[in-house]
């Protein structure tokens, strides 16, 4: 039996009685007897910064220091579209920010009063305003409670964003805001998961697959799904080979937490997923404290050029520019392991569940193809392009006939070795586009440029992605370009050659 003294040291050790409040006597602020054991009540959440009715603040007037350090940047980006159209004369930055969508739009108000175009974008702006003092206020963002694992016996359907969250059983999407920022969140994983699974809305009956295409993903289809009537479920996929999935020009989504790429582990239960992330621009782990010594010199010059890139920047925000410098750290997992001495470039791989494998490497393509051009089989890989830009003057490239520069397709330091490459290895290619303008450019692109036109089949015809994001992306350069991510898909594949024997 306790005694009475010697419960009292123990509550006062762990810090629920006072020392001086007489030990039970006070029972407004000490637990009972009979209920030490209980949980304690769960704490109310605290307050958001900002309430549903106080989401929209001019920039520069902006209770965030991110926002604020964006609408400066824009101010020294930007050009007062007014200037640009006036003949003569440099066109001045803009300063003036709109009262009504709280952007740098102008440089003066008169040129914000006699601009009437601007009333044909400034809903869009003022949406996407209060959209990022949404995201910051401190709310707790239900949408982003992602579910768990499906059970093998229910469906899920893949007609659009609304009867995926149905069927998948997200948290209810009550507002316009809440279901842009969940398919902001979700649109890449999404749009890999809804071209591959067996329920996709892509079919040849709505003359988005083409013949060609159904074969390349009913060979893809045949290793991700178990057989009709199996249980599609984690023992089904022991005897299974791995799954690969190469995101060439990795960007934004190479910095997405892995619990949000588990979702796509969650579409296919009987697979194990191996996903790269293969661009200049990939998000590199942060460096571990007290890291070991290399072996050898050359791998510890390497991991310390990894870490130098890692670095983080001291600025708040960085624009959004046309060549975004190297992106911020990501946050460092426990299993995370370097893979420098693997691919010979600053890279990491996580092993983050039994089913889902991350790698990224920061390095263009072109110099690690060798490494994976033996393997590849088009009944396990496939690559994703997002918005790759195919069509977009190259920035380093130019013709040696007429000194303009090349389109980035046929960019020797860009997409122009890498596209002959992939097409070669008959694995499907999967390409998204931002707005329909940006679908056609690319599509045209491949029509100039040497060793691709003519050496493609069509897999997906171009087309809406019903899993796009729904969030307007405001250029910093000029907020009059808003685009959505991943509005559009297509896909392509090397073409077949037959051989007849006579």
């Amino acid at each position: 039996m306790f005694t009475r003294s010697a419960l009292l040291t123990t509550f006062r050790r762990s810090g629920r009685v006072s020392p001086f409040n007489g030990g039970f006597r006070s029972a407004g602020k000490c637990r009972s007897f009979l209920n030490i054991f209980r949980n304690p009540r769960p704490t109310s959440e605290p307050p958001p910064a900002l309430n549903d009715n106080d989401l929209f603040h001019p920039f520069s007037k902006s209770p965030f220091p991110a926002v604020r350090a964006r609408g400066e940047a824009i101010q020294s980006l930007a050009l007062c579209p007014v200037c640009t159209s006036e003949s003569g004369g440099l066109p001045s930055r803009v300063k003036y920010e709109c009262p009504d969508c709280g952007w740098p739009s102008h440089c003066s108000e008169e040129h914000w009063q006699v601009d009437q175009e601007h009333k044909k974008y400034c809903s869009r702006l003022r949406e996407a305003n209060e959209d990022e003092h949404d995201l910051r206020r401190g709310r707790k963002m239900r949408e982003f409670h992602l579910p768990g694992p499906q059970a093998y016996e229910e469906a899920i359907s893949f007609a659009n964003w609304d009867l995926f969250w149905y069927t998948r059983g997200f948290p209810s999407m009550d507002t316009e805001r809440s279901r842009r920022h969940a398919t902001k969140l979700l649109t890449y994983p999404l749009t890999i998961g809804s071209v591959l699974h067996q329920n996709s809305g892509l079919t040849l009956n709505n003359r988005r697959v083409t013949p060609e295409g159904s074969r390349s993903l009913a060979a893809l289809r045949a290793t991700l799904h178990v057989p009709p009537g199996a249980p599609d479920t984690e023992e089904a996929g022991a005897a299974k080979p791995q799954i690969r999935v190469f995101i060439l020009g990795a960007r934004a989504e190479s910095s997405l937490p892995p619990h949000v790429w588990e979702q796509l582990c969650m579409l296919f239960p009987s697979c194990h997923l191996h996903l790269f992330f293969i661009g200049p621009q990939v998000s590199l782990p942060k460096p571990a404290d007290g890291a070991v010594a290399q072996d050898t010199k050359s791998s510890a010059s390497s991991a310390t050029e990894q870490r130098e890139e890692c670095k983080e920047s001291p600025s708040l925000y960085v624009p959004n520019v046309y060549q975004p410098p190297a992106p911020k750290p990501i946050a460092r997992l426990k299993r995370t392991r370097s893979s420098v001495q693997l691919y010979g470039f600053p890279s990491y791989t996580v092993p983050y569940t039994p089913q889902l494998t991350v790698t990224g490497i920061q390095a263009n393509y072109s110099e690690v193809h060798g490494q994976f051009e033996e393997t590849f089989d088009p009944y396990t890989d496939a690559f994703f392009l997002f918005s790759p830009g195919f069509g977009f003057p190259s920035m380093t490239s130019m013709s040696e006939s007429d000194g303009i520069p090349l389109l980035q397709i046929a960019s020797p330091t860009e997409w122009g070795p890498v596209i002959p490459a992939l097409l070669a290895s008959r694995c499907s290619i999967f390409v998204t586009g931002f707005s329909p303008a940006d679908m056609e450019r690319d599509i045209r692109s491949l029509d100039m440029a040497p060793n691709i036109a003519g050496e493609f089949e069509w897999v997906i015809n171009p087309g809406i992605n019903m899993f796009g994001s729904e969030k307007w992306e405001v250029a910093d350069f000029d907020p009059r370009v808003m685009v959505k991510a991943n509005w559009g898909l297509w896909a392509i594949r090397g073409k077949g050659r037959q051989i007849r024997k006579w």
